[in-house]
Order: structure tokens, then sequence, then C-alpha cells
């Protein structure tokens, strides 16, 4: 039916997954330290294995923030209980030496240096690629079912890939397949559930994107899936990096995002350079636009910027690069203001993405759209 297909894969956790714990713990840490201490400096890590969960990291911070209870605060709407873990913290301050370079006088500096990347294209409402979109609302809804007891049995840790076939333009024309991995309780009909899944959830999504719903399903591939989260897989913060971003199809510079404030250029920058992309895209300068942002640390500003467009640019590529120097102001204080960085909520990042916003009813900042001349 379609000639020259690309068969493109992504995927998706949930919030009960190992990473996904991890990540959540470490972005309610660093916002309860800048809930009270804007100026806080959190660079928190959390690993949970089994039985046990550490927390680690560099926090300097004048507000009191008891790191434990954060973890519980995550953990027991999971459905664990305070037997479950034993919690270790090895908090230590930020270097002095890292802070010279981002607290001065006139500027904020960036905490690293770093390479970050931000993605847009207009083949989704969402600009995002459909695989990604596909499989992270796939997830969203599951656990959502799963949170309100309309799909009993369930648990959170849970996992969906999505392959979509791409034409000769690169866009999506069909989807190939869907794998889901769903943690369940004992005695569960597994049958009865996925009928449901398939019907409530899997064909809905993809008639919404105008897609086939004859797509090929796999279902807990390895039979069951009964013990999960931590007890069955270690967990650790930022592992799941292109679950928070674009799939497969973009760059990520390898910086994780949870557990860094917002003077991490990990962090922030990949923010903006996102707000750039969808923006570009979002007025018609492209179909696609990859933006990669480049600091050396203490920099307020990148050292250097490229962007492809992968041939669908609609200007030449010159003159977009004026258009983006001339609309968008790179100061890192000042994208810190612009997006309100200081008072942010971060937890509704860790988890469905950091750009797809689907547990929020109002966007990202770094998600808006403006008109460009």
């Amino acid at each position: 039916m379609f000639k020259n297909l690309s068969l493109i894969s992504s995927e998706a956790v949930g919030i009960g997954h190992p990473d996904k714990i991890c990540d959540q713990i470490s972005d309610k840490i660093l916002v309860q330290c800048l809930k009270n201490d804007k100026d806080s400096r959190v660079a928190c890590e959390v690993f949970a294995s089994n039985h046990l969960i550490v927390i680690g990291g560099e926090i300097s911070t004048k507000s009191y923030v008891d790191v434990t209870k954060c973890a519980w605060d995550v953990l027991l709407p999971l459905g664990y209980n305070e037997n479950d873990f034993t919690i270790l913290s090895n908090i230590n301050k930020q270097s002095p030496e890292i802070s010279d370079h981002v607290n001065k006088k006139n500027h904020l500096g960036s905490g690293d240096m770093g390479i970050v990347y931000g993605y847009a294209t207009n083949e989704t409402s969402e600009y995002l690629p459909l695989p990604y979109v596909l499989a992270t609302r796939i997830i969203f809804e599951i656990n959502q079912m799963t949170r309100k007891h309309q799909l009993k049995g369930l648990c959170f840790d849970t996992k969906c890939q999505v392959s979509i076939y791409y034409d000769e333009n690169n866009f999506p024309v069909q989807i190939d397949n869907i794998i889901l991995s769903i943690q369940h309780k004992k005695d569960v009909n597994l049958d009865s559930l996925f009928n449901k899944i398939v019907m409530r959830i899997l064909k809905p999504l993809a008639k919404k994107y105008k897609m086939n719903t004859d797509f090929k399903i796999t279902f807990n591939n390895g039979g069951n899936f009964i013990l999960g989260g931590p007890f069955a897989d270690t967990g650790l913060t930022g592992r799941k990096l292109m679950v928070d971003t674009y799939g497969t199809i973009a760059h990520h510079g390898g910086g994780a995002f949870s557990g860094k404030d917002y003077t991490k250029i990990d962090r922030t920058g990949a923010y903006f350079a996102r707000f750039i992309a969808k923006n570009m895209v979002a007025n018609n300068f492209a179909d696609r636009m990859e933006v990669q942002l480049v600091y050396n640390i203490g920099d307020y500003t990148p050292t250097s910027i490229y962007i492809n467009c992968f041939g669908t640019e609609k200007c030449q590529i010159q003159k977009i690069y004026k258009i983006v120097n001339k609309t968008f102001d790179f100061e890192l204080s000042n994208i810190v203001k612009k997006f309100d960085l200081e008072k942010f909520d971060f937890t509704k990042t860790s988890i469905y993405g950091h750009f797809t916003n689907l547990n929020s009813n109002s966007n990202y900042p770094w998600e808006k759209i403006f008109k460009i001349k």
C-alpha cells in the first residue's frame, strides 16, 4: 500500500516503574527545597533496589527538607507500605567551586558544561513524534484507570512500545504493533483485562490520531508480571532519557533532568531548546526542527547553536538562524525568569514526559506557542 516505509518505535513507562519512582522522589525533594528557598542548588539522585532506597547528591539550601518523607509521599500512593523499604540519605552540599561559577554578581552562570537538544515535528498537535505520543498516552490512560480502580487487578509498573510505519516523506501512515507489559495482582483474569485495554484505550487512541486499528498487539509476553517495581528491577534517577523527551527520533545530550534545579543546563537548556524548536515549527518555518545548544560551565549564554531542519525548512537556513537569534533570549537568568522556574512544580514533569504534559491542566511554560514575525 505504501512505498519506501520506515519502521520507527518509541517506548514509555508508568509511574510505578523503578526508574520513574526514583525520578519522582528526586523531583519531590527538589521542589521542597525550592519552596522555601528559591536559591536552592539541588542535584539529587535516587537509587532503589529490592527493599533499599538510597538518596544521594549535592544540595545547598536554607530550608529544611525531610527527604525520607518526600520518598514516602511518592511510594505510599503506589501501594507500598512503610515496611517495604529502608531509606538511607547521603546528601552533601554543592561544591563551592561550582557555586562560584553559578552564583555570579550580575548573571546566573551555567552549573556545568553540556550539550542539549530540542526537537519538534508537525506530525501531531503536540508537535512530538507520533510513536512517542501514542506510547506515552497509552501508559497515562492505563495508570489513570488503575488509580481510579477502573481496571481492577493492575499495578503501576507498566511499559509500552509502539512501532509505526513512516512513508518516504517521513510522515506516519500506519501502526504496525503495540507491546505492553503490565504488572498485575495474583489470580487476575489477564484475558479480560487485555480486552478492556484494547477496547477502552488502544483502539480509541489509534482512532483519535487517525491511525489504523488492525495493528498487532503483544501483552505480557513474558507471562505473569506480579513482582514489579524495585522488588523486581533496580531503579535509578535519570535512566529513562528517551522516555522523558522524544522517543528514538531526536538526539539527546545525555544529561538527565529530574532532581536538578534550574541552574543545571541539562534541564533548563533542554527546555529552552524545545521552546525554540516548537515555536519555529508551529510558525511554519519548517516541518521538523532540532536545535542543539552547547554550554560551558559558568557561562550565561550558549557557546554555540546548531539547527537542523532535515530538509523541511521553508526558507534559507541562514534566515532561520537570524530569526532564532533575534527572537529568543538565550541568557540563562532570563530563561529562568521567562519560565518562572524558581517557583515551578517540577514534580509534574517526573512522569509522562517533560514535553507531553498529560498530568496537568495547563501547558508547561516551554510548551507555549507565540506568534513569530
